[in-house]
């Protein structure tokens, strides 16, 4: 299964490599151009994402470790307080992994129907497709070694490319929704440690031994000490990704918001304004997320 596995993943680079050859071949068309560079350049992400996760797996697994084995600890305690914000949190992830892995299928149930969509709906590209002056909408750009302006050419590269385009949204999907838990997690572990903090000496009316306050002190030190550790851990895995991500959604982007003030047809533009939606969201659960670890610290 782990040799099915990374096949499956090479695979799809390869795939990601015929969509940079591609740009060759229709260099002179803009708008094909502009399909090509928007899906390309997240195609890319997505690949640097599933290698560097893979290359640096032995870090992943530490932080997948210490969140699990932080969150199981929390999890085990009496107090109300600090079960209602763990609960909350719980809450939180569920919605926005379920958010995000509906806003990704959708976005690739999109792109895999536009061009069915395109024959269907316009008249003017079935008759240019028939008389071979226009040629067929791909589902992703990309070159194949055979001609795909004939029927079967046609079938077998949108098969491929369906294919490229549902893995490729499970490894965003997942790295991403990952990512966002495991920033979650950690302003949840900073706001219990601030209230366990503030519990060490216990209250004014109901101080607690210096035996015990030691031990509290003791375990809010180690917490932090941990915490520090695999948030810079995190960080290094994920700051590189980062900013390719920031080059990235910039061409694609502005890629995306030209067609849409060029499109006329208005379902096109629907089209075309969700996947920008979905560009948008990527850096979003990022920088919102991230900003609220840093509130929590701050």
């Amino acid at each position: 299964m782990r040799t099915f596995y990374l096949f499956m993943h090479l695979s799809v680079i390869i795939f990601t490599a015929t969509e940079y050859v591609d740009i060759w071949f229709i260099k002179f068309d803009m708008n094909l151009l502009l399909n090509n560079l928007k899906i390309t350049m997240l195609a890319t992400v997505s690949v640097v994402k599933v290698t560097t996760f893979l290359f640096w797996q032995k870090h992943w697994k530490a932080i997948i470790k210490y969140v699990n084995k932080a969150d199981l600890k929390q999890r085990g305690s009496t107090d109300d307080i600090k079960n209602s914000v763990i609960d909350k949190h719980t809450q939180y992830c569920r919605k926005m992994t379920y958010l995000y892995w509906m806003l990704m299928y959708t976005t690739v149930v999109i792109v895999m129907t536009q061009p069915i969509y395109k024959f269907v709906a316009s008249s003017t590209y079935r008759g240019m497709v028939r008389n071979g002056t226009g040629s067929y909408i791909q589902v992703v750009s990309s070159w194949v070694p055979f001609d795909k302006n004939t029927i079967s050419g046609h079938v077998i590269a949108s098969i491929v490319q369906s294919y490229a385009a549902i893995y490729g949204g499970g490894w965003i999907t997942s790295f991403d929704t990952n990512s966002m838990v495991i920033m979650v997690f950690f302003k949840c572990e900073l706001e219990l440690l601030k209230s366990d903090c503030a519990d060490i000496f216990g209250t004014e009316t109901n101080p607690v031994s210096d035996h015990i306050a030691k031990h509290r002190l003791k375990n809010c030190y180690k917490r932090h000490v941990e915490l520090i550790k695999y948030t810079k851990l995190f960080d290094s895995c994920l700051s590189p990704i980062m900013l390719l991500y920031m080059f990235v959604c910039s061409v694609m982007l502005c890629a995306t918001a030209y067609q849409i003030t060029v499109e006329t047809s208005a379902m096109q533009r629907f089209l075309t304004t969700e996947y920008l939606i979905f560009g948008v969201a990527q850096l979003f659960i990022y920088c919102w997320h991230s900003n609220d670890v840093y509130y929590a610290v701050s």
